[in-house]
């Protein structure tokens, strides 16, 4: 499969009361775009798509130039060769399925009927071709969209939250198909959502934006593993974020946890935090509600006392919400999995515990 185009993104817009300020580049073919509701996701789509036109910067990917304020350059959505996917798919209600697929297409009516046709047996849609939207289930009026955006051969897809109106089982299984009838496209796929498990399982690359601004870039993988900033931790699913204050040379205090830690702890990781080192400064520390352990492991362990514990049951695990010191004056919260931990059976532990190297050390 031949690399994935080039794409730059530089774009303003100044909507008044929300500024969009992003500049990006990547050569990735699927990307995801993480940010809470408000942040700048759609309208970055729509500047792409040319639906909405940017005050000023720059839109390219590969060769063709689509955007270029300076140049006074602005193609027509027509012209981008970008397939949009709205959240609640905009079909044509009052057209057959195969009369929506065939919709933004263009020729000899022999050849749309070819290319309509097509469509319709890659995404399984024989039998409902004379069907209008309102007589398909969610998952075909899905299938029918995607199907009319390939119809046309876009060089690129933007998916705008396009599981955020369904119940729990059926965006699990909307996302399965999605993933699966785009496997073999050859273009790039850009995905926004305010959901960390969509973008984890859809993207290869990603974008996390707060208030307009990027707040992150890096291998989605990478980066839900081990974010930069505080942005990043909490979109990406950090339950426990606190300020760091610097008490001498690699010595930190985390006042809302009383707990002081030692970069020399951490070894190679901490190495980089070093201030006159040319490393990044420390802000903020964070720790994953997940990776707290009942015992101690025989890798190096941080420990925090379960004081004043509150405990919420959900469905497969419990929530459990802690003071971690006498004087405290924060919270933690520790998530954990029925199979692993049985409070009735065995209680609440004393004292939890973390390995070192999953203490998350932030710089903003």
């Amino acid at each position: 499969m031949k690399k994935a185009l080039a794409m730059e993104i530089r774009i303003e817009k100044d909507l008044g009361d929300f500024r969009l300020d992003l500049a990006f580049s990547s050569d990735c073919r699927r990307i995801g775009i993480l940010g809470a509701s408000g942040c700048g996701k759609s309208l970055t789509l729509k500047c792409i798509a040319g639906i909405e036109t940017p005050d000023r910067g720059r839109i390219q990917i590969g060769e063709k130039l689509m955007f270029d304020s300076q140049r006074r350059i602005s193609q027509k959505p027509q012209v981008r060769r970008v397939g949009y996917l709205f959240q609640n798919y905009a079909l044509f209600p009052t057209m057959t399925v195969e009369q929506n697929i065939g919709a933004g297409l263009t020729g000899k009516k022999p050849a749309i009927r070819r290319q309509v046709s097509r469509m319709v047996e890659l995404f399984q849609l024989e039998g409902l071709e004379k069907r209008l939207p309102g007589q398909l289930s969610g998952g075909q009026q899905q299938r029918v969209a995607l199907a009319r955006i390939l119809a046309y051969e876009p060089e690129v897809i933007l998916l705008d939250e396009p599981f955020s109106a369904l119940d729990v089982y059926l965006r699990d299984q909307m996302q399965r198909e999605l993933m699966e009838l785009l496997k073999d496209y050859p273009g790039i796929v850009i995905l926004v959502s305010h959901n960390r498990d969509e973008v984890y399982r859809m993207s290869e690359e990603l974008l996390i934006l707060e208030k307009g601004r990027l707040a992150g870039q890096g291998p989605t993988r990478e980066l839900f593993r081990e974010p930069k900033n505080t942005a990043a931790a909490r979109l990406t699913g950090c339950k426990n974020i606190a300020a760091c204050l610097r008490q001498g040379d690699g010595t930190f205090l985390i006042p809302e946890w009383e707990f002081t830690f030692s970069l020399l702890e951490l070894g190679s990781r901490g190495a980089g935090f070093f201030k006159g080192r040319g490393g990044r400064e420390i802000h903020a520390a964070a720790i994953r509600a997940h990776q707290f352990r009942v015992r101690r492991t025989e890798e190096p362990c941080f420990s925090f006392p379960v004081l004043e514990p509150v405990v919420t049951e959900d469905l497969f695990e419990f929530h459990i919400s802690f003071r971690p010191g006498e004087a405290a004056p924060g919270r933690m919260d520790w998530k954990v999995s029925k199979e692993i931990w049985d409070l009735e059976r065995d209680g609440l532990p004393a004292r939890l515990f973390l390995k070192k190297e999953d203490l998350l050390l932030l710089d903003g």
